[in-house]
């Protein structure tokens, strides 16, 4: 029993899945494009809304270097994933390295992990976006209908241009990747163009005298109780403070969220030509670039305006228009409205892939696994997840979602890490394109840092996160365990089929 739960695959078998015409992606990725996905996807709204935020409520000048911080823990996760996509060049990411190294069941909790937090994610992204879109239309003078514009102060209201916003770009991820990555390029161009040119602007009304002190003194934070309250204050009754050194690792746990997607980049491992040389540089290259421009980004805000005096809605935009400026305020609104469209693309991307590859092993109906023989891509399962995180984006509330904040990422980063040491260990052999630097200190350090944010998340997101793993773990036992093509190999070579030879 325990030993089938914790079957590997092995890498040998992953690649050779790959190569089945009908199961195959088909390849048509640079490390260039990879890196375009990647800054595509990491940076959305956290770039002109976080920014501002933290400063004013939780590190003051000094959010610059929570960014390092964040950026730091996210390069120590990105050095795992590098070895193990160079190592496993198969679509599915944190899902596909964990069934080679920890076996089939932990492999079954991270896929269906990361479906559930692409996939909100994508719904909460696709909401953020219609908000944008129709500021951008009211300061036209065109309004949506309330019955239209999503739920909104307690009233219901289906979300139209978020569903239709998620439906339209699950057409182009159906019509290819190379196409996908056309339309990536040139949103990431407008949206990186937009963040250079705040910075340039910016940089004319930095006043020296915002900046000290860079470090504003500790405060004690009032402290949230219940369930609401960091699950660490809950198990030690140490209270976070903001403000002070401390202060500076409370808001890196609160701007990590604004670097992850790079993970995602490891999902499309598949489709790129030479991915052993290519994933580890688009990885280590989008997370390189975008911590840079956070970083800069961060140091204008709080130059321009005194981090005290700082709006928390549009706190970028609100900088300029309060040293009247506001046509950079309105190129903010559309530089952001603009890339969100790609970050809701390739989480969409990102999360077709993963059920892509969980249907193929066997452990999600076999149906989706099938390629579309023209535009060579995961057509079945890319349509069906588009379809159903439309109709979450067009019926919840941007509230509701944002609440069940990105715990998966963080425990995919500790099950990755842990899953480079032991495949190190137990495939010594392996060829591998990307070697992480001083293992296991690295992967130590990355699991450390990553459990260490985790416990800085509200209790209520570790219940929520749990309910969903319970749910999981029950799937794979009525379902998954029976059909694993892994399972059926297996029992087929010990003869227990006899003459039923099956195609699955």
């Amino acid at each position: 029993m325990t030993s089938s739960v914790f079957r590997t695959k092995t890498v040998e078998e992953s690649i050779r899945d790959t190569e089945e015409p009908e199961h195959g992606l088909r390849k048509s990725l640079t490390a260039a494009d990879l890196t375009v996905f990647g800054v595509g996807v990491i940076i959305g709204t956290g770039i002109f809304v976080l920014t501002g935020k933290i400063a004013k409520e939780v590190a003051g000048p000094s959010t610059a270097l929570a960014f390092v911080v964040a950026g730091v823990v996210c390069a120590l996760a990105a050095l795992c994933y590098a070895e193990f996509a160079s190592t496993v060049p198969v679509a599915g990411s944190a899902y596909t390295f964990s069934y080679a190294s920890l076996g089939e069941l932990p492999a079954w909790i991270i896929g269906w992990d990361l479906i559930l937090e692409l996939a909100l994610g994508c719904a909460v992204v696709a909401v953020g976006w219609s908000g944008y879109i129709r500021s951008l239309m009211d300061s036209a003078g065109i309004s949506m209908p309330q019955a239209l514009s999503g739920t909104q102060n307690g009233e219901f209201g289906f979300d139209l241009l978020a569903c239709l916003l998620v439906l339209v770009l699950t057409g182009i991820l159906v019509a290819g990747m190379k196409l996908s990555s056309r339309v990536t390029s040139v949103v990431v161009a407008v949206k990186v163009t937009v963040v250079l040119l705040v910075i340039v602007a910016g940089a004319f009304y930095i006043e020296a005298d915002n900046y000290t002190p860079f470090i504003p003194p500790a405060e004690s934070s009032s402290g949230v109780s219940g369930i609401q309250a960091p699950l660490i204050q809950l198990m030690t009754g140490y209270t976070p403070t903001t403000f002070g050194v401390m202060g500076i690792f409370t808001a890196a746990a609160v701007v990590f969220f604004a670097f992850i997607g790079f993970d995602i980049v490891a999902t499309a491992a598949e489709e790129t030509y030479h991915p052993q040389r290519d994933i580890p540089r688009g990885i280590l290259g989008s997370l390189a670039i975008c911590t840079v421009l956070y970083v800069l980004v961060s140091l204008v805000v709080v130059g321009m305006q005194h981090y005290t005096e700082l709006s928390t809605d549009a706190p970028l935009a609100d900088a300029f228009k309060s040293v009247g400026a506001p046509f950079f305020a309105g190129l903010i609104s559309f530089g952001a409205a603009v890339g969100l469209t790609t970050v809701c693309m390739i989480l969409l991307l990102g999360q077709s892939r993963v059920f892509f590859a969980m249907s193929r092993d066997g452990l999600l109906p076999h149906f989706f696994s099938h390629v579309h023989p023209h535009f060579g891509t995961p057509y079945r399962s890319t349509i069906l997840l588009g379809v159903v995180v439309a109709v979450v984006a067009g019926f919840t509330s941007i509230d509701a979602l944002a609440e069940l904040v990105n715990i998966g990422t963080l425990f995919a980063f500790v099950v990755v890490a842990i899953g480079v040491v032991l495949l190190r260990r137990s495939r010594p052999d392996l060829p591998r394109g990307f070697r992480t630097p001083w293992v296991p200190v690295v992967p130590i350090l990355s699991v450390a840092s990553s459990v260490w944010l985790m416990l800085n998340l509200p209790a209520e997101t570790w219940i929520r996160f749990a309910v969903w793993m319970v749910l999981g773990v029950v799937i794979y036992f009525v379902y998954g365990r029976q059909h694993s093509r892994l399972h059926l190999r297996r029992t087929r070579k010990t003869g227990d089929l006899g003459s039923h030879h099956s195609h699955h």
